[in-house]
């Protein structure tokens, strides 16, 4: 019997959250403006949420469209204002305009974190040189997880590239949980798991209807039966 596997959920709201977690989810994602692939929700959304659910929940920390840092002290007083509503674990990740590591960037915000568990998103996915990203941020104090498709369009085209960096686990720089997101559809997940990647994330997979629609407790679970089939 293997490992139980992590599935995660995107929620933008506190019905989102509850279905999530009622369909089996084991942590959430909050976010806001998916039209932007997901940017920073309001403390007021953050503390509603976890209000409702016991379940974990890792906020996004990113303040505009694209991957460039931005205005790092807005975001390091955003952090601050996250984690007074109740926000524990984050999720974020930052790149230059050549598509490297911002890594005085990202220092800076987890710096402000002080300790809490982080993901570097898919930032990774428009690395320019994914290995040496994960060997700069080898070290940074939190990190536990990389969401990641393999590739900037989704699974199927990035799925060589995770079933690869998957089987390098335990090595420097790939001692993170690799959290698998973006484009998944369920007939990956056996060659994943086969892999030993234990982890899961889903977003519009969680929504029959669209981002416009609620996250659906049967969808949700359907994701959880096939994770938990083995």
């Amino acid at each position: 019997m293997s490992k139980r596997a992590v599935l995660e959920v995107i929620a933008l709201d506190v019905e989102d959250a509850v279905a999530a977690q009622a369909g089996g989810a084991d942590r959430l994602e909050l976010v806001t403006e998916m039209a932007a692939d997901g940017l920073t929700p309001s403390p007021a959304t953050v503390a509603g949420i976890r209000a409702a659910v016991d379940i974990d929940l890792r906020v996004m920390l990113r303040l505009a469209d694209g991957f460039a840092a931005g205005d790092v002290e807005r975001l390091v007083q955003v952090a601050g204002e996250l984690r007074e509503a109740g926000a524990g674990q984050f999720v974020l990740g930052f790149l230059d305009a050549d598509g490297g590591l911002d890594l005085a960037a990202v220092e800076r915000v987890v710096g402000a974190l002080d300790g809490c568990r982080w993901t570097f998103h898919r930032a990774i996915d428009r690395a320019a040189d994914r290995d040496a990203l994960r060997k700069q941020l080898a070290d940074l104090p939190g990190l536990d997880t990389y969401l990641t498709a393999g590739s900037a369009t989704g699974v199927d085209a990035g799925l060589a590239t995770l079933l690869a960096e998957g089987s390098r686990r335990g090595e420097p720089g790939y001692e993170q949980t690799l959290l698998v997101g973006g484009g998944l559809r369920l007939e990956h997940v056996r060659p994943l798991r086969d892999a030993g990647i234990d982890a899961f994330h889903i977003g519009g997979a969680a929504r029959p209807s669209g981002w416009t629609g609620p996250v659906s407790t049967e969808a949700v679970a359907r994701w959880r039966k096939v994770l938990d089939a083995d």
